[in-house]
């Protein structure tokens, strides 16, 4: 059975559980606490980020994306692969990913928040349009790139809720909360404790 390492808040390892979880991909589940990384993540994958999905073989996939289209190239019962938008996906993880982060960490990069703010509301103002032609990014059901992107507007959203509802965006606003509000959602947000080797297997999905 493949091992999956985990972090439930990270939204890279938030899209891979979700690719998993949809195509019944049976795995072991290790929660990782970053701050005392497992030496059996680090063996498998020395950068040290999650997830990490260690493959029975031995083979090691340590890219969410890669980890999602190795589950739904498996079984895709949701045509979630036919859903998909390569340049949006990157749209997210370049420039979006770079102006969330000094949005909601600007002590660490010794940035202006509501500069970054700004830069990565253009990103949300594409994402507004896009969902003008379809209930999903893709499509009339939800995909691969719906489940690559929401993640990362979830974060961006919870860093002031109370300004993001206000924003003239009610098109991705219920978008994301249908996505928040959905079964497969709150199956890969479970709550469990970080992995040490001597507790019991937790399988998921």
């Amino acid at each position: 059975m493949p091992i999956l390492y985990s972090f439930r808040r990270c939204p890279y390892a938030m899209r891979a559980r979700l690719a998993l979880a949809v195509s019944e991909t049976r795995c072991e589940l290790r929660e990782v606490k970053l701050a005392a990384k497992p030496s059996a993540m680090l063996e498998a994958s020395p950068k040290g980020t999650v997830p990490v999905l260690v493959l029975p073989g031995g083979e090691v996939i340590d890219e969410s994306l890669d980890i999602m289209r190795y589950a739904l190239s498996r079984n895709d019962p949701e045509a979630w692969l036919a859903n998909d938008d390569p340049d949006l996906i990157a749209g997210n993880d370049g420039p979006f990913k770079h102006h969330l982060d000094r949005y909601k960490y600007p002590e660490r990069h010794g940035s202006d928040p509501l500069i970054h703010r700004e830069h990565a509301m253009n990103f949300l103002r594409q994402v507004e349009d896009r969902l003008t032609m379809s209930p999903h990014l893709a499509g009339k059901g939800r995909g691969m790139v719906d489940a690559a992107v929401a993640p990362f507007v979830r974060q961006f959203a919870a860093v002031a809720p109370l300004w993001f509802e206000e924003q003239k965006l009610p098109r991705l606003q219920g978008w994301l909360a249908d996505f928040l509000a959905s079964e497969l959602f709150r199956a890969v947000m479970l709550r469990p404790r970080p992995w040490t080797p001597e507790q019991p297997p937790l399988f998921f999905p």
